[in-house]
């Protein structure tokens, strides 16, 4: 499951019929309504792509003048990073001790090693 906000921006005219689209859209649920025409929702999903297609509902909403996602959360992903953390090398031990800057001596290049 994602989670995600989105901003909704039209012109503070049209503000309140364009948040009556938003809320009959079924897509989102709103949050904030800024008189200057900030509409402020969260889109769920079952992956990322479902919530893209979301924002393309409210992007072609007629008074909408834009629809940006602005923060998305996966618990998948997250879980993902998660696990590929703990599949990496351990810190190293010399790392873990207080040890002078001097006495370290660096003999790699971090560029051809992750990238």
């Amino acid at each position: 499951m994602t989670l995600s906000s989105c901003v909704v921006r039209c012109k503070p005219e049209d503000l309140q019929e364009v948040k009556k689209r938003v809320e009959e859209s079924g897509v989102c649920e709103i949050h904030i309504v800024d008189e200057q025409g900030y509409i402020i929702v969260t889109i769920e999903g079952k992956d990322t792509a479902e919530e893209i297609e979301k924002v393309k509902t409210l992007e072609f909403l007629p008074g909408v003048l834009s629809a940006e996602m602005i923060y998305s959360y996966s618990e998948e992903e997250l879980d993902a990073l998660r696990e590929d953390l703990a599949m990496q090398d351990p810190v190293p031990e010399i790392l873990e001790k207080d040890v002078p800057a001097e006495k370290i001596v660096y003999h790699g290049d971090l560029k051809k090693k992750y990238i």
